[in-house]
């Protein structure tokens, strides 16, 4: 029988797989759905949306959940309606249908891997964490790499209903783990549910993310920029409320520690930005003569740098330290956006060699950042923390993404010849905004907890 730090990290890791499973694979299934449900590209883009939406919106409420429920009882719960919502997403009888049982997953989704995380990390020794996160990457490399590949033949074999049904098996067996492996929930305690807290805080991730949809596109940038006021409003008012509490809705003093807090900002500005460059660097590739083929190949170098970064950071931290890391990282992604930006004509084996630059620097941060993010958190403040760093990496795929297509659209307005190299020449920049926090007197270590 594995020890309870390993059962609890398997629990994460399978759900941790099974959320990217259901983000990563839906989008090969994109243009059966549409023949079969007559969608359009538009509608289409709503099948991830709602999902993120529903994900992003209901983390807030995860640690409060935890505490009034118990964790293996919520988990439970999650579990089941995530799988109960991917067999109706699967037998959806219309878009709008689908679109609403997508919803229902990111709310499951959205309370299982806040809760498995911080249960996992509780298990973990300050010098066990650093191993966990490594794990926590490798799946992150390998499950978006194999996903889509998976998703392709089972649109082959079964349709895309097939696709959305993917997630039934891995929900059950996680479900048959928690049941088997974590102990029952013993004497619970939470304080009162603070209804405008939550209200104000699911309010602001929604309809920032909505937001965040309508600025990339081009019919709906003004409602994109009133919703994005909107959602500042909202979350103002939520930090006023939440600094008159004894006790917050979101634990929101944790970021003055200095780890979680750089960690926050790293992510949003490599990893994030990253996956916003994505529309511009394929573009590019295909104005240059790239088949689609091609321009998939170029992930194979782009997963192995990640891999041997993601393995090597140990040694790398342990000699250098976390804040040389962070710098060599983030020189490595932007210089292979830099360089796709000067060179728009690349050979294959020059592409290449840039997105392997990408990978390695992109997941030494990754890496990094995670190991930084729960350093000298108190075992109290766990599920807080992992609250407050889940609901970033949502936002940071969002922002990026978002991000990076409003530039290319505003660069094709203005210097259309120019449009993708000027946007990956800004996205280099962007990777490089965190070194600001880097440049401190204050040294960045593992070695105690550090606040600002």
């Amino acid at each position: 029988m594995p020890s309870p730090r390993l059962r609890h990290e398997a629990i994460f890791l399978l759900v941790f797989a099974l959320d990217l499973v259901n983000m990563f694979i839906a989008t090969v299934a994109y243009p059966a759905l549409a023949a079969e449900l007559h969608a359009d590209v538009g509608v289409l883009a709503w099948v991830g949306t709602a999902y993120m939406l529903g994900l992003s919106m209901v983390i807030p409420l995860a640690p409060w959940l935890a505490a009034r429920c118990g964790e293996r009882r919520l988990l439970l719960v999650a579990l089941l309606l995530f799988a109960l919502a991917a067999a109706l997403a699967g037998a959806a009888p219309g878009i709008g249908w689908l679109l609403g049982w997508r919803l229902l997953q990111g709310l499951a989704g959205g309370l299982l891997i806040p809760v498995a995380q911080a249960a996992a990390y509780r298990q973990c020794s300050p010098d066990q964490r650093g191993a966990l996160t490594r794990r926590i990457l490798l799946v992150a490399l390998l499950v978006p790499a194999l996903a889509p590949a998976l998703g392709g033949l089972l649109v082959q074999w079964l349709s895309w209903r097939g696709v959305l049904w993917a997630s039934l098996p891995l929900a059950l067996a996680a479900m048959g783990l928690v049941l088997a492996w974590m102990p029952a929930d013993g004497e619970r305690t939470a304080p009162r549910l603070q209804a405008y807290a939550l209200a104000t805080a699911m309010s602001a991730l929604g309809v920032l993310l909505l937001a965040l949809t309508w600025l990339g596109e081009p019919g709906h940038r003004i409602a994109g920029a009133v919703l994005l006021l909107l959602a500042l409003v909202l979350a103002t008012a939520h930090l006023r409320h939440a600094r008159r509490q004894a006790q917050p809705l979101l634990r929101w003093s944790l970021l003055s520690h200095r780890g979680l807090r750089l960690a926050m900002l790293v992510y949003l500005a490599v990893p994030g930005v990253f996956i916003g460059s994505q529309l511009a660097s394929t573009l590019q590739l295909h104005q240059a003569g790239f088949s689609a083929a091609r321009i998939g190949a170029l992930m194979l170098p782009w997963a192995l740098a990640s891999a041997l970064a993601i393995t090597g950071s140990r040694r790398l931290l342990a000699r250098f330290g976390p804040g040389a890391v962070l710098r060599g990282g983030m020189l490595l992604q932007a210089s292979g956006l830099l360089l796709m930006a000067l060179l728009p004509q690349p050979s294959f084996a020059l592409a290449a060699l840039l997105f392997a630059l990408m990978g390695a620097g992109g997941s030494l941060c990754s890496s990094t950042a995670q190991t930084l993010a729960f350093h000298g958190v108190e075992a109290e403040a766990l599920g807080d923390a992992s609250a407050l760093w889940n609901l970033n990496r949502q936002l940071s795929f969002c922002l990026g993404t978002a991000a990076i297509a409003l530039l290319l659209a505003l660069a094709m307005q203005w210097l259309p010849a120019r449009a993708t190299g000027l946007a990956l020449g800004l996205a280099a920049f962007l990777t490089l905004l965190p070194m600001a926090l880097l440049r401190r007197a204050q040294p960045l270590t593992l070695a105690q907890p550090e606040n600002a």
